[in-house]
Parts: C-alpha cells; sequence; structure tokens
C-alpha cells in the first residue's frame, strides 16, 4: 500500500511541477504572497489552458469517482420530479445539486482525504526545493569566490520563479542573511548577502520576523565606509519603494529618514557649511545626495496611494519628514560658517517644492500636514518666511549685479558641479517661496499666519507676507540663472511670485483674504506712483517687473470683487477718499505710455510689451459699465486709436527684405512685432464694444471698420477665449451688429457674407470636401443640429438697427429662374429665398424645400420680436399678406364646397408666425398655437385662417383691461406723489426705491398703463441727466 502511495505521490509531484511551470510568468510578475494566491485561484479564468493541466484532470477524475453516483442520483431525482408537474430552471436543479453535494458525508470525507494527501506532497517538494538550494549555494560558492567583483553590479537575479523564492526564503534564510551583513564578515560573504536579499521577493522579506532587526542593520549600513555596499543598499530600498505594499514602505521611508536626520545630528560626519559651499563631485556628498534623492521621489510618489492606507501610515511618514527638515545646527558661529542643515539638500534637489505641493493638494494628506505643522513643526514655515525676508533685505541693499552674484550658479566649466553658499541661499529662498505659495492657497494654511520672527519686533502677517511678496517683482533681479539657459525665467524670483499670484487671483476665497485690499493693491502700484512723479520706481526695477504687476492687475480686474476694489477702494461708502484709487493709477500711467508722455526704458525693445500690459488691465476694467465710467475723463480710446494709427503707419514703411540681405531676420523679426502690436491695439479698441457707451466712443474713433474687420479674422479662426475675457467674439459681434454704423461695418468686412455662405452650405449645399458613400439623414429637428449655431448668428445679428440698414429700402429681387448654384451672400437673398416664397421659381430652387423655409419662418418669427423690424418687414414686403396666401393656397376643397387647411409643418409654423406678427403681449394676452402636432383623433385644434380677423380663440379672457385699471390704482397713486423735482438725481433715487419697495411688497399690481407710465418718466428723467445719458438725444427731421 505504501509503495501504491509513493507512485501516486510522485505523479502528483510531477503534476504540480507541470502547473508551477506553466505558470511561472503570471507568479514571478505578483507583487506579493498574497497576489499570487489570487492568480492561482483565478486560474480557471485567466487560463485557456486550465482543463489541460495533467493536475487537473487529475482532480476532475478523483472528484467524478468519488461522487459521480451521489451527484447522478440527485439529478435523477430532480428530474422524475419535474416529470411529475414540479417544473424546475436549470440554474435551479444546478444550486440544488451542489448544496446537497457540498453538505454531504461524502464530499467531508473526500475534502479530508485530498487535503492529508496535499500536504504530504507539498511537504516533499519544500523539503525537496531546500535541498536544492543547498546544493545551489555550495555551487554558487566556488563560482563567486572567482567573480566577487560581479555581485553588486547585476540586477536582481530572476532566474528562479519567485514562487519557488517565497518557499526558499524562509526564516532562517532571513536570520543567515543578518549575519553575513555584519561588518566583520569578508567582502565577498557580505555582497553575496546582499546579492540574495536584493533577489529575494519584498513581501517575503517583510513577512519575517527578523524584518525590523533587519531594517535596523540596513540603516546602520548605510553609513558602511564602502561606497558599493551602501550604494547597493540604496537600490534594495529603491526596489522595495517600487515593489512593496505600503506597510513596507512606510518602515523603509521611516528608516532612511531617521538615518538621514541621525547623519546630520552626528558631528562626526563632514556635511558641507555655506562657507565651503557644495561640490557635487566629492564622493560623500554624492552618496548624500542620493539618499535625498531617493527619500524626494518616494515624497512625490506616496500621495497617489495613501489614500487607500490607513491615516496612520501616512501620518507616518509626514511626521518623520517634518522631523528631519526641522533639524538645526547650533547657530552660536557666524551664518557663514554654519553647518548646512537637511532642507538645503532638499531644496538641491526639489528647487520648486514639488513634493509640498502634491502633500497638500488632497484634503486626505493636507489635514494631516498642516496639523502637525501647526502643533510641532511651526519653526519650517518660519524659517521660510525668514528667507524670504533675507533675501528682499538682500535685494534692497545691494546692486542688481551683486544681487545676481547671490542668485545664479556660475556658468563656467570649472564651477559647473559647484554651488557656493550664496546660490545655496538662493535655493533655499526659491523653495521656502514655493512652499509659502502653496501654503496660503488653503485656509488652514493662512491660519497659521502670524508669524513671529527672531530680529523682528512685530510679527508677519499675511498682509506683510503678501506686501514682501509684490515688493520681491520690483527690487529681485530681473535674469538670475540656475543650471542652464533653459531655466532662466522659471527660476526668476519675479516670475515665480508672479505666478503665485496669480494662482492666488483664480482661488476666490484666497483673493478676497490675500490680495482684495488696499494694502496689497498700494504695494503694486507704488512703483507706478514713482515713474509718474519722475523718481526711479525701485532699484532693481525692470520692463519685466512691470508686465509682471500688470498680469497680476488683469487677473484681479477680471473678477466682480477686484474690479470693485480697483475702482472704489475697500470703502465705496466714504466719500472723504482723497487718494486716488487703483483704477485711476493704472489709467493715467497706460494714458502716459500710450501717448509716450512719460520717460522710461528709453530705447527698450519690452516698453511696447510695458504698453500693452497695462492696457490689458484698462480693457478688463473699461469692459464694464461702471469701469467705463470711472474711465471715461481718460479718454483712453482716442489714445489707443492715436497708437494705433501711428503703428499702422510704421507697418506701411517697413521695406520688403531683400533676399540675401543680412538684416533679413532682423526686419522680418521687427515686422512681425509691429503687426502683432497693431493687431493688439485694433483688439482693445474693439473691446469698448463690450458696452453701450463704449460702442459709441469706438464709433468716434472712426476705426470701427478696421477693428470689425480684424474681429472677423479672429472670429473665423475660432480662437480659444481667454480665461479672463468675460465673452468671445461672438458676443462683440452681436454688440456691434445693435448700431447702424456697426452693421454696415460687418457687412463691408465680409463678415455677413462668410455667414451666409456657411449657413446655405449646411442647410442646402452640405460640405464639398466630403465624399458622399451616404446619403444624408432627413432632418428630424425643426432646424438641423448643423444649422443652429448660424441660426444663432443670424439671430443675433439682427437687430433692428442692422436690420434696416441691410435691407431698408431694398426690394426683393424676385427673379423669375434661380441657378441650383446661387449662394445668398445678402440679408436681402435670405428673405427671398428663405421667408418670402411667392413664386414656384423659387421653391424649385431649393433642394429641401420644407426644412429650408421653416428656418426661414422661424427666423422671421424671432426678428419679427422686435416691433420695429415688424413694421418695417410689413411696410416693405407685406410679410402677413404673403403668410396668408400661402395658408390660402395650402387647403384642399371637400364635396360641400367647403375648403379645408392643409395640416402639415409648414401651415402649422405659418400659422404661429401670423398669431405672433398680429397679436402683441404676453401670455396674459394672446395664446400662441403651438409648434407641434398633439396625439389623439385631432392632431391639430387650433383654428387656422387665411383672412383677418383672426380667430377669438388665440385672444386671451383672462385680463380684462378693468382689472388691468383696478390694478394700476396703487400704482398710479405712486405717480401722483412722485413731483417734478429741480434734482434730478433725488428723484432717480426716489423713484428707484420706491419702485423696490413696492415690488417686494405687492409684486401683482405693476402691470398696464401705470407702469408705461413710470418707465416713461424714468427715462425722461435718465435722458436729461449727463451722466446717466450714454447716447445723446438725436432730432429726427423729414
Amino acid at each position: 500500500m505504501a509503495h501504491v502511495f509513493g507512485e501516486v505521490e510522485v505523479m502528483l509531484q510531477a503534476m504540480l511541477r507541470q502547473l508551477f511551470q506553466s505558470v511561472k510568468e503570471k507568479i514571478t510578475g505578483a507583487p506579493s504572497l498574497e497576489c499570487a494566491e489570487e492568480i492561482l485561484l483565478h486560474l480557471e479564468e485567466t487560463d485557456e489552458n486550465f482543463h489541460n493541466y495533467e493536475f487537473v484532470k487529475y482532480l476532475r477524475q478523483y472528484i467524478c469517482n468519488t461522487l459521480g453516483s451521489m451527484i447522478e442520483e440527485e439529478i435523477e431525482k430532480w428530474t422524475s420530479d419535474q416529470n411529475q408537474g414540479e417544473e424546475f430552471g436549470y440554474d435551479t436543479v444546478v444550486q440544488h445539486v451542489t448544496k446537497t453535494t457540498q453538505e454531504s458525508k461524502e464530499y467531508k470525507e473526500m475534502m479530508h482525504s485530498l487535503k492529508n494527501i496535499m500536504m504530504i506532497v507539498v511537504d516533499s517538494m519544500i523539503n525537496k526545493f531546500e535541498e536544492d538550494e543547498m546544493q545551489s549555494q555550495e555551487r554558487q560558492k566556488k563560482i563567486q569566490k572567482e567573480k566577487s567583483n560581479s555581485y553588486c553590479t547585476d540586477n536582481c537575479s530572476d532566474s528562479d520563479s519567485s514562487f519557488s523564492q517565497s518557499y526558499k526564503f524562509c526564516q532562517g534564510k532571513l536570520q543567515l542573511i543578518l549575519d553575513q551583513l555584519d561588518s566583520g564578515q569578508p567582502k565577498e560573504v557580505r555582497y553575496e548577502a546582499l546579492q540574495t536579499l536584493c533577489s529575494a521577493p519584498p513581501s517575503d522579506v517583510l513577512n519575517c520576523e527578523n524584518w525590523t532587526t533587519l531594517c535596523e542593520k540596513l540603516t546602520v549600513y548605510l553609513s558602511d565606509p564602502d561606497p558599493v555596499f551602501s550604494d547597493r543598499i540604496l537600490k534594495f530600498y529603491a526596489q522595495t519603494f517600487t515593489l512593496s505594499p505600503l506597510h513596507m514602505t512606510k518602515e523603509i521611508y521611516k528608516s532612511l529618514a531617521k538615518y538621514l536626520e541621525l547623519y546630520f545630528l552626528s558631528r562626526e560626519n563632514h556635511i558641507p557649511t555655506l562657507t565651503t559651499g557644495i561640490d557635487i563631485t566629492n564622493p560623500n556628498v554624492i552618496h548624500l545626495l542620493k539618499k535625498v534623492r531617493l527619500l524626494n521621489e518616494y515624497q512625490k510618489e506616496a500621495p497617489t496611494f495613501w489614500i487607500r492606507h490607513p491615516e496612520k501610515y501616512m501620518e507616518e511618514i509626514v511626521e518623520s519628514t517634518l522631523s528631519l527638515l526641522s533639524v538645526k545646527h547650533d547657530q552660536s558661529h557666524l551664518v557663514s560658517q554654519k553647518i548646512l542643515d537637511p532642507i538645503y539638500f532638499l531644496a538641491l534637489v526639489d528647487t520648486k517644492a514639488v513634493w509640498f505641493k502634491k502633500w497638500m493638494h488632497a484634503y486626505y494628506s493636507r489635514t494631516a500636514v498642516l496639523r502637525l505643522i501647526e502643533k510641532k513643526y511651526k519653526f519650517l514655515i518660519t524659517t521660510a518666511v525668514q528667507q524670504c525676508v533675507q533675501y528682499f533685505e538682500l535685494c534692497k541693499t545691494m546692486k542688481a549685479d551683486e544681487v545676481l552674484g547671490h542668485s545664479k550658479p556660475c556658468g563656467n566649466k570649472q564651477k559647473t558641479f559647484y554651488y557656493s553658499g550664496q546660490e545655496l541661499q538662493y535655493i533655499y529662498f526659491i523653495h521656502s517661496l514655493c512652499l509659502l505659495g502653496r501654503l496660503l492657497i488653503y485656509t488652514q494654511g493662512r491660519k497659521l499666519f502670524p508669524i513671529k520672527l527672531k530680529n523682528r519686533k512685530d510679527s508677519v502677517s499675511l498682509a506683510d507676507l503678501l506686501v514682501l511678496f509684490t515688493q520681491l517683482i520690483y527690487y529681485s533681479p530681473s535674469c538670475p540663472k540656475m543650471t542652464s539657459p533653459g531655466h532662466l525665467e522659471n527660476y526668476s524670483p519675479a516670475s515665480m511670485v508672479t505666478e503665485i499670484l496669480c494662482i492666488l487671483c483664480d482661488q476666490k476665497e484666497c483673493a478676497i483674504e490675500c490680495l482684495y485690499n488696499n494694502t496689497v493693491i498700494e504695494a503694486l502700484l507704488q512703483p507706478i506712483h514713482n515713474l509718474m512723479k519722475g523718481t526711479k520706481a525701485a532699484p532693481n526695477c525692470s520692463e519685466t517687473a512691470l508686465i509682471h504687476v500688470a498680469d497680476i492687475l488683469a487677473r484681479i480686474a477680471s473678477v466682480e470683487e477686484g474690479l470693485i476694489l480697483l475702482l472704489y477702494g475697500e470703502n465705496m461708502s466714504s466719500s472723504e477718499e482723497k487718494s486716488p484709487t487703483g483704477a485711476h493709477i493704472i489709467a493715467q500711467f497706460s494714458k502716459k505710455v500710450l501717448d509716450e508722455d512719460i520717460s522710461i526704458f528709453p530705447g527698450s525693445e519690452m516698453f511696447p510689451a510695458v504698453k500693452g500690459a497695462f492696457t490689458s488691465v484698462c480693457r478688463q476694467i473699461y469692459g464694464t459699465c461702471e469701469g467705463l465710467q470711472v474711465l471715461i475723463p481718460y479718454s483712453l480710446h482716442e489714445s489707443i486709436a492715436k497708437a494705433w494709427k501711428k503703428t499702422s503707419l510704421l507697418s506701411e514703411r517697413i521695406p520688403t527684405p531683400v533676399q540675401g540681405s543680412d538684416s533679413v531676420s532682423s526686419k522680418s523679426q521687427e515686422s512681425q512685432n509691429i503687426t502683432a502690436w497693431e493687431e493688439n491695439l485694433l483688439d482693445y479698441l474693439l473691446n469698448f464694444a463690450a458696452t453701450p457707451k463704449g460702442l459709441q466712443l469706438l464709433q468716434r474713433t472712426g476705426a470701427i471698420n478696421e477693428c470689425v474687420t480684424f474681429m472677423f479674422s479672429q472670429y473665423t479662426e475660432e480662437l480659444q477665449v481667454s480665461r479672463h475675457k468675460k465673452f468671445g467674439y461672438g458676443v462683440l459681434v452681436t454688440h456691434v451688429a445693435s448700431t447702424a454704423a456697426g452693421a454696415v461695418a460687418l457687412q463691408s468686412s465680409g463678415f455677413i457674407n462668410a455667414l451666409l455662405t456657411e449657413l446655405w452650405a449646411n442647410l442646402e449645399c452640405g460640405r464639398d470636401d466630403v465624399r458622399v458613400t451616404h446619403p444624408k439623414s432627413t432632418p428630424v429637428d425643426p432646424i438641423d443640429r448643423s444649422c443652429q449655431k448660424s441660426f444663432l448668428a443670424l439671430v443675433n445679428l439682427l437687430s433692428y438697427p442692422a436690420v434696416y440698414e441691410l435691407v431698408g429700402n431694398q426690394g426683393l429681387p424676385d427673379k423669375e429662374e434661380y441657378s441650383l448654384r446661387e449662394v445668398p451672400t445678402r440679408v436681402i437673398d435670405i428673405i427671398d429665398r428663405l421667408i418670402i416664397l411667392n413664386s414656384e421659381a423659387k421653391i424649385r430652387s431649393l433642394f429641401n424645400y420644407e426644412q429650408s423655409h421653416i428656418f426661414g419662418l422661424r427666423l422671421l418669427s424671432v426678428v419679427c420680436c422686435d416691433l420695429d423690424t415688424l413694421l418695417l418687414l410689413e411696410a416693405q414686403y407685406q410679410v402677413s399678406e404673403m403668410l396668408l396666401n400661402a395658408q390660402e393656397e395650402n387647403t384642399l376643397e371637400t364635396s360641400d364646397s367647403h375648403r379645408d387647411f392643409i395640416i402639415d409643418s409648414l401651415s402649422v409654423e405659418r400659422n404661429h408666425v401670423l398669431v405672433r406678427i398680429n397679436l402683441i403681449g404676453g401670455p396674459m394676452e394672446r395664446i400662441l398655437p403651438p409648434r407641434i402636432l398633439e396625439k389623439g383623433d385631432d392632431p391639430y385644434p387650433w383654428p387656422m385662417f387665411s383672412s383677418y380677423p383672426l380667430p377669438n380663440c388665440y385672444l386671451s379672457d383672462g385680463v380684462t383691461r378693468n382689472t388691468d385699471l383696478k390694478q394700476d390704482n396703487d400704482l398710479g397713486k405712486l405717480l401722483l406723489h412722485f413731483k417734478m423735482s429741480d434734482k434730478q438725481t433725488e428723484w432717480i433715487e426716489n423713484c428707484r426705491r420706491q419702485f423696490c419697495k413696492m415690488m417686494k411688497a405687492k409684486p401683482d399690481i405693476i402691470s398696464g398703463g401705470a407702469l408705461v407710465e413710470l418707465l416713461e418718466k424714468f427715462v425722461l428723467h435718465l435722458s436729461e441727466s449727463p451722466s446717466e445719458c450714454y447716447f445723446p438725444s438725436v432730432e429726427y427731421t423729414e
């Protein structure tokens, strides 16, 4: 019997080896033992050869021999029950048989027997593995003696599967490795042990009881004098960070952070000082930077996965990091001889504090970081503020070239790998600046202020820090250099402060708390004050600094709260405001630079950029009614128009470059710069059209045609709207079209022509560049999706002034024949071809007659909502008569000489338009018939008509004139109390106050004739007030 079982054992071992060999690649790629078990459990779902393995066949046959008869009996029993009348589904039968089998005595005995057999087989395989391993070690020792230098340069071995390694790497093995890693062991033995450790699966190492001891030993060995050995340990750390779960990487990270903390605190280690600087070719410095870099790389990766783990893991990582960065050496000696702290090295590998940015991004980690900083590590924020203050004081006291010497690494090759103490201080300052900028974004971060500094009596408040930031823009040098020419602008203090302040501007709550106050605005505008007074703005102030400030001011002005602050200051209600507000200062400075009435930066190539930057701020202000009202006295539109005309003349005078000339590139660049400045000036002028008064000012400049042409070129390019523009060019088209001059400019620029051509292509022709392989689907909606954009553009364009200019006093073409290739290019053509279809020639000229005519009727329905437009179309083209005739023709004679209207989409649409244009009022005064049919026997119960008068059913009976008069009594009494006053402003304010009061108390009574009278009186008073009158009254004469 034992002989038989021995044969079975050998057979099962062979089957298992075949199974493991087949799934070797899948298990080797598993990051942990738990993942390997999951792969085996779901092997049937993922491996198409699952049922071909000998071990699977053996299990199937074993189960069949043991439980087959019992399963067949259960199936026959349920089959007989079904024949007797009880019907069961297939799934029900399978579930019942499975449950009965698993609860049976035979199944339990089978599982017990199978488990015993497999335990014996697996134990035998493990013993065999250990014997093979011992023999392999003996062989390896002989080879390693000959090739001892190769152990620390090769990558981790993957010759064996991780499955077999998980069995080979047992508890005793780890203890053996610990013993072999001891510093007293020979070099070759230590290398061999470290190689074995790197080859083992990290999960197996973690699951051993001696893992804590190993972690402590590895931390100690990081200081090993053998650089190859310590580097190999770092590689093991990096491998662990990459492949291990968080609870393992957390321990590794803590041990590395603790090692660095003890390293910096130890007086035995030779840590560089500010006097000596850092030579990154020094081996000791290289090893130290590698460790800090590895720590920093994990800092930046950890936030991507630590939210999936308990909070304590994340807190331990955060606290170990903050503890390391809080290490400070004895400051009793001179600052220049100060030993460098860990944060200097972290700033060297992560200058912009990306690690802190990622830690503060999610609320999950941000809460823990800020809580620990507030309780134990506020010193980090204090030192960061101190660095910014020290750098600012340095900029104030030293000349620009001297400051640049402090803020750039030397550029010659001999010093490429050396950072002086001054450069290290600058790098630490940049790191501190980025850290503080990220801290200010969040409410809890701002609550850490005020900060108390050592050599300063007063605490640094939030406003003080923001003022310091703004001063850094002016006082810091414009071109500090870092590691390469490609990083010049990235590490400029002015650029980085601007980036920080712009981010704060984009966060509304943060901007209100930090930036929207007079203190910060005055700090931003102080150098402009100085320039206008004729004094120097700041020691190192440049054109770049002014451009940065203008960018910040533009972002502030683009938000309502910021705009109000610039217009009126913080005390809006105070009438004792003596100093001009920000908007006045910006407007004065912009006018001076546009008129070139101020001598700053003479001969500078960037002076036009300064003009454009501050004019862009003014654009944000005069793009609103309130802002324009404040800036009107400065006549910016005239200054911009004058600058545009001057630039336009310059662009015409630039000679054409001659090929082969040395000055071709310079002239070409000059031409591009002038063209770009000319387009910017046109854009600034065009933005006056954002308000009615601004549009009038634009017309007075005489440049409206050029502005509209520029707008058309930008509109056709479909440029993305800037985030700081309140709207795109489509809105400006609507504003411009609201005046006669604007409509004429749109016509002459080709905008209307292009719009109508695009409409016709979508409505009738389709795209020319698309090969027709399938016929176009029949539109379901009244206006097809492809035509909706054109429809909205036409609706926005056709205000009454535009309609009068484009079709006034013009007759319809009414041709006898229309070519199928004839494309409408004028509004009068659209009316002729799509709206007033009064001839067979017009109908035959349309490919999609019904769809195109409905488009025209919908357009007519919207345009005629303007009573002036309706009267013009009615007077010139008798639109109502045309629609009535069309309805008359759309009838069918019945047997009793009665004519019935044919109900189709066109007749329903015409009926709706006829009611709309013949009855004036709202839903209380008229009833508009629907445009869709109803379900049932009578799909359209509304009566159609082909002559006047209209059926009474379209007149509303809910409101009568008597009720209107009754409701107007209270408002009429109110009007009697509105006596004409000599003070127009007093009457207007009184009227507004009483109207708002009545709207709140009795909103339902304001209707009818009294409201009309109130509006007429109010408009009359507004027109008599110069400050409220945007467009002057015009007397029309025959």
